[in-house]
Protein backbone atom coordinates (compact mmCIF):
# COMPACT_ATOMS: atom_id res chain seq x y z
CA UNK A 1 0.00 0.00 0.00
CA UNK A 2 1.13 3.44 -0.78
CA UNK A 3 2.37 5.58 2.10
CA UNK A 4 2.32 9.62 2.29
CA UNK A 5 4.99 11.58 4.12
CA UNK A 6 4.40 15.07 4.80
CA UNK A 7 7.07 17.49 5.18
CA UNK A 8 7.85 21.42 4.51
CA UNK A 9 5.44 22.73 7.69
CA UNK A 10 6.61 25.47 10.17
CA UNK A 11 5.98 28.96 11.49
CA UNK A 12 5.54 31.76 8.83
CA UNK A 13 4.36 35.40 9.52
CA UNK A 14 0.72 36.92 8.15
CA UNK A 15 1.71 36.93 4.01
CA UNK A 16 5.04 34.84 4.28
CA UNK A 17 4.86 31.20 1.94
CA UNK A 18 5.65 27.61 2.66
CA UNK A 19 6.09 25.04 0.73
CA UNK A 20 4.93 21.87 1.39
CA UNK A 21 6.04 18.62 0.20
CA UNK A 22 4.54 15.06 0.21
CA UNK A 23 6.45 11.78 -0.71
CA UNK A 24 4.82 8.93 -1.67
CA UNK A 25 6.00 5.11 -1.08
CA UNK A 26 4.67 4.10 -4.53
CA UNK A 27 3.30 5.29 -7.93
CA UNK A 28 0.88 8.80 -7.27
CA UNK A 29 -0.86 7.45 -10.27
CA UNK A 30 -4.85 6.35 -9.29
CA UNK A 31 -8.37 7.72 -10.32
CA UNK A 32 -8.73 9.33 -7.21
CA UNK A 33 -5.84 11.86 -7.84
CA UNK A 34 -3.75 13.15 -4.82
CA UNK A 35 -4.64 15.77 -2.19
CA UNK A 36 -3.85 17.93 0.59
CA UNK A 37 -6.40 18.20 3.79
CA UNK A 38 -6.00 20.14 6.54
CA UNK A 39 -7.33 20.05 9.98
CA UNK A 40 -7.16 22.16 12.86
CA UNK A 41 -7.49 21.93 16.45
CA UNK A 42 -11.24 20.92 17.47
CA UNK A 43 -12.24 21.06 13.41
CA UNK A 44 -12.79 18.85 11.35
CA UNK A 45 -10.64 18.21 8.64
CA UNK A 46 -11.12 19.73 4.62
CA UNK A 47 -9.93 19.32 1.39
CA UNK A 48 -7.65 21.99 0.70
CA UNK A 49 -6.51 21.11 -2.93
CA UNK A 50 -6.31 18.12 -5.36
CA UNK A 51 -4.85 17.38 -8.44
CA UNK A 52 -6.08 14.74 -11.17
CA UNK A 53 -3.11 12.47 -13.37
CA UNK A 54 -4.24 14.86 -16.14
CA UNK A 55 -3.18 17.53 -13.37
CA UNK A 56 -6.67 18.87 -13.50
CA UNK A 57 -6.90 20.86 -9.90
CA UNK A 58 -9.15 21.76 -7.62
CA UNK A 59 -9.26 24.02 -4.70
CA UNK A 60 -10.89 24.89 -1.74
CA UNK A 61 -12.44 28.38 -1.93
CA UNK A 62 -10.62 30.20 1.20
CA UNK A 63 -7.04 29.44 -0.70
CA UNK A 64 -7.89 29.58 -4.06
CA UNK A 65 -5.84 32.48 -5.78
CA UNK A 66 -3.03 31.84 -2.89
CA UNK A 67 -2.49 27.77 -3.01
CA UNK A 68 -1.15 25.85 -6.04
CA UNK A 69 -0.68 21.85 -5.49
CA UNK A 70 1.23 20.21 -8.43
CA UNK A 71 2.95 17.10 -8.81
CA UNK A 72 6.56 15.30 -9.83
CA UNK A 73 5.34 12.19 -11.18
CA UNK A 74 9.17 10.84 -11.82
CA UNK A 75 9.41 11.17 -7.78
CA UNK A 76 6.59 10.17 -6.61
CA UNK A 77 5.54 13.94 -4.96
CA UNK A 78 3.15 16.59 -5.00
CA UNK A 79 3.39 19.97 -3.72
CA UNK A 80 1.38 22.74 -2.06
CA UNK A 81 2.80 25.87 -2.80
CA UNK A 82 1.32 28.36 -0.14
CA UNK A 83 1.60 31.79 -0.54
CA UNK A 84 0.03 34.74 1.27
CA UNK A 85 -0.86 32.81 4.27
CA UNK A 86 -3.06 33.81 6.57
CA UNK A 87 -3.48 33.02 10.08
CA UNK A 88 -6.73 31.25 9.38
CA UNK A 89 -4.61 28.61 7.40
CA UNK A 90 -3.09 27.32 10.18
CA UNK A 91 -3.61 23.52 11.03
CA UNK A 92 -1.98 19.97 10.37
CA UNK A 93 -1.29 19.55 6.86
CA UNK A 94 -2.08 16.14 5.03
CA UNK A 95 -1.89 14.80 1.96
CA UNK A 96 -4.18 11.72 0.64
CA UNK A 97 -5.71 10.50 -2.15
CA UNK A 98 -7.88 12.57 -3.43
CA UNK A 99 -11.31 10.26 -3.67
CA UNK A 100 -14.45 11.16 -2.05
CA UNK A 101 -14.29 8.91 0.20
CA UNK A 102 -11.61 10.37 2.08
CA UNK A 103 -13.53 10.36 5.13
CA UNK A 104 -12.50 6.95 5.87
CA UNK A 105 -8.90 7.26 4.85
CA UNK A 106 -5.86 6.27 6.98
CA UNK A 107 -4.06 9.12 8.10
CA UNK A 108 -0.33 9.80 8.47
CA UNK A 109 1.10 12.50 11.01
CA UNK A 110 1.26 15.37 9.09
CA UNK A 111 2.95 18.55 8.87
CA UNK A 112 2.25 21.08 11.17
CA UNK A 113 1.48 24.70 9.64
CA UNK A 114 1.31 27.77 11.86
CA UNK A 115 0.48 31.75 11.36
CA UNK A 116 1.58 33.91 13.07
CA UNK A 117 2.86 37.56 14.05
Amino acid sequence: QVQFVESGGGLVQPGGSLRLSCAASGSIFSIYGVAWYRQAPGKQRELVARITDGATTNYADSVKGRFTISRDNAKNIVYLQMDSLKPEDTAVYYCNWGGSRWMSYRWGQGTQVTVSS
